[in-house]
């Protein structure tokens, strides 16, 4: 069965268990692929790129309420009336 592999560098689960930290490094700050019999089990993701996508899916996230709220009546508050 063909699968879809979403990273430029791949190990194996036994790589990774020899060498946690050396599999990460590989990635050169890239995602990891990790392989179970030849087949992609999971990503190992370095904190700085899960970081980024997490403030990347935020932004979207808000960017898809302002667009939905852009229609809305705009209400003027003064910092008073808080």
């Amino acid at each position: 069965m063909a699968s879809l592999i979403l990273a430029e560098m791949t190990a194996s689960v036994s790589e990774l268990k020899r060498n946690p930290m050396g599999t990460v490094a590989a990635g050169e700050g890239s995602p990891v692929a990790i392989l179970n019999r030849n087949e992609p089990a999971f990503y190992c993701v370095p904190a700085k790129a899960f970081e980024a996508m997490m403030e990347r899916l935020e932004d979207l996230e808000l960017n898809a309420i302002a667009e939905a709220r852009k229609d809305q009546p705009v209400i003027k508050v003064t910092l008073d009336e808080l």
